[in-house]
């Protein structure tokens, strides 16, 4: 037996004015996409903000269903809208963050093993790695890859 180990790195803004204007910009983009969550039932709004190879950016928001499991997460949104239209486009960076009550949360809310497994795929079709801007009003973080979210991805895909 070999005992591997996993490190993730990821960099952490205490002060959001330190973000790049891009990725600053992204984060406000995707603070406005929550705003159009239909989050009747958690009433936990999740917007997220893409930025295409084209220059394009995509933003979606969180969908909830009665029917649950039926909603969607909005960076899947995103990531599925931008494919459908845009497919020979890959994604540079996404900005991810929740409001509730109409407050942004303070800290990142990371995305769920679905979102991960979806951007871990995104990621595969585009050929790159992509930023992921998990962010917060007080706290932002930042990862280089979607690797560093889901380091054991499914990936067992026919060829």
């Amino acid at each position: 037996m070999e005992q591997k180990n996993l490190v993730i790195q990821y960099d952490e803004y205490l002060d959001n004015g330190e973000l790049s204007k891009e990725d600053s910009l992204l984060l406000e983009r995707a603070v406005e996409a929550a705003e159009s969550a239909y989050a009747p039932y958690s009433n936990f709004k999740v917007g997220a903000a893409l930025l295409l190879s084209n220059g394009e950016v995509i933003t979606a928001s969180n969908q909830e269903n009665a029917a649950y499991p039926s909603g969607l997460c909005a960076e899947r949104v995103a990531i599925f809208y931008a494919h459908s239209k845009y497919p020979n486009e890959s994604i540079l960076s996404i900005a991810v963050t929740a409001v509730v009550n109409g407050v942004q949360c303070e800290t990142p809310t990371y995305p769920c093993g679905a979102c991960r497994q979806v951007m871990a795929e995104s990621q595969q079709r585009g050929g790159h790695p992509f930023r992921i801007i998990i962010g917060g009003s007080r706290v932002t973080q930042v990862v280089k890859s979607s690797d560093s979210l889901l380091p054991l991805v499914f990936n067992n895909l026919p060829k």
